[in-house]
């Protein structure tokens, strides 16, 4: 190997160093910052009774606090 090539190589892997250090970095900040808004606990899904039809209940659903919402009918055997 010439004095360039090993100049090279060295910038090279200095590089994918400062690359992989800086996603680590990333994804480590992003677990921290889960855990403290979630305060350790597991993110849950919500149900929630918000209007009645034909005898049956309307429930609104979040799963996992997200800004999404699925509704469905619950109709209990009678």
């Amino acid at each position: 190997m010439t004095p360039e090539d090993k100049y090279a190589l060295r910038e090279i892997l200095q590089g994918a160093g400062i690359v992989v250090g800086c996603f680590s970095a990333f994804i480590l900040v992003m677990i921290v910052l889960a855990q403290i808004t979630t305060n350790g606990e597991p993110l849950k899904s919500s149900f929630e009774v918000v209007d009645q039809y034909k005898g049956c209940d309307v429930v609104r659903y979040a799963p996992h606090q997200a800004a999404e919402y699925k509704y469905f009918l619950h109709c209990e055997n009678k």
